[in-house]
């Protein structure tokens, strides 16, 4: 077995699901397991400065080159999503047939060619599945894992040419809270590459603008018999908020660049009522459209009240990385070519949705986006392969030494 595989099956098997509602840091301690495995695999390899930082859970290490060439970062996350991860049993499937996948015979959990017809691109390499009770974490302990193999690959051949080559483990990625602690100052790069995409050729390098807003209503309940005029219906407020959106501007209905509001918890009674939603957009003055006709629609219920029966909590969460990375076009330039040296087509898309790179890209480092090569993230039919495994890695050597070109 393959190092790479080897190392991508022991790191799946740690549970690191992140926590929203834990305040501790990272949110969980499966995270800091895995974070000081990473410590020693970096010390065992011999890269210098490898720290472990206690106040913000990045691991850190450096592979040095030639001061005199350029420095490139690769960063990859070690919290999984919201998903179940707990006694996490990856299945390896050699010489892959092409045919539907028994996750979990005892509970008949098949992962269907006809649901998935992607699996057809991975006939006759290794497919790695879940058992059907949990996720995978290809997304991403698979960049963890090919990172790993970077280095390893850059440590087999000393005489290759290049500057030094940083890396960067952190947590709490799916909860987007990890990068906000982000120490770009420790981290001397040009630039650097979240590994923690998708399919093999994904590449990103714009992504959504994004806020939340989270509204409180608070209703007047009496007996219905003697309602009129008295009663305040707080379920019926957030119906009303909800109405007077755009009912196409939702996630089912957009694509590509087209923006969303997305209500994701509405709770409630009589009395009181709670609505959650993420507001999405590429563009960033349709961004603070999309917020101002939120706040818009709640100011003008509250003007029917004497007193505000509604209010709420508006924040950014990150920003459209594509303002800062459109002014390093040699990021995009380096990826794109490293990907076609080895025979792969990039699919560059603008990504409906964020990745660290969109806070650390705004810290001032550019940070594009790069594949892992997995599939059906985020759920128990996630999959990838260990060829594609190793075509990521590939692509951040062939990077590297094209750096170092320059």
């Amino acid at each position: 077995m393959s190092q790479l595989l080897t190392d991508f099956l022991e790191f799946v098997q740690i549970n690191t699901r992140s926590d929203e509602k834990s305040q501790t840091i990272p949110t969980t301690p499966g995270q800091v397991v895995l974070a000081k495995i990473l410590v020693k695999r970096l010390r065992d390899l011999g890269l210098d400065n490898v720290t472990y930082d206690e106040e913000n859970s990045f691991v850190l290490g450096k592979l040095a080159g030639n001061p005199d060439k350029m420095a490139l970062g690769f960063i990859a996350h070690v919290d999984t999503a919201d998903f179940n991860a707990e006694n996490n049993q990856p299945q390896v499937i050699e010489h892959y047939d092409g045919q539907d996948v028994i996750l979990n015979a005892d509970l008949n959990i098949v992962m269907k060619v006809a649901e998935f017809p992607n699996l057809k691109d991975y006939v006759g390499e290794t497919l790695i599945t879940t058992n059907g009770l949990t996720l995978l974490g290809a997304d991403d302990k698979a960049g963890i894992a090919e990172i790993l193999e970077l280095l390893r690959q850059l440590i087999a051949q000393p005489e290759l040419e290049r500057g030094d080559v940083w890396v960067a483990f952190g947590p709490d990625e799916e909860i987007g809270r990890g990068a906000d602690r982000f120490p770009v100052e420790k981290f001397p790069v040009r630039f650097a590459y979240t590994v923690d995409s998708g399919r093999v050729g994904n590449f990103e390098y714009e992504t959504f603008n994004a806020a939340k807003i989270d509204i409180e209503i608070a209703g007047t309940s009496v007996h219905p018999g003697t309602a009129y005029q008295q009663m305040v219906n707080a379920i019926q407020l957030g119906k009303e908020i909800d109405n007077q959106l755009p009912s196409d501007e939702v996630p089912e209905k957009t694509r590509e660049y087209e923006g969303f509001y997305l209500l994701t918890k509405f709770a409630g009674t009589i009395d009181h009522a709670s609505l959650n939603y993420i507001i999405r957009d590429h563009d960033e003055e349709k961004f603070a459209q999309r917020k101002q006709t939120i706040v818009g629609i709640i100011d003008a219920i509250n003007h029917r009240f004497d007193v505000p029966r509604i209010t709420y909590q508006l924040e950014d969460q990150y920003y459209n990385m594509r303002q800062v990375i459109d002014k390093h076009p040699l990021s995009i330039e380096l990826a794109k070519e490293a990907m076609q040296a080895i025979g792969i087509t990039p699919n560059v898309q603008p990504f409906r949705g964020g990745t660290d790179g969109s806070k650390i890209s705004m810290m001032g480092l550019p940070t594009p986006n790069i594949f892992t090569g997995g599939e059906n993230f985020h759920g128990q039919y996630e999959f990838i392969t260990l060829e594609a495994m190793e075509k990521a890695s590939q692509t951040l050597l062939e990077i590297v030494k094209l750096a170092a070109k320059q």
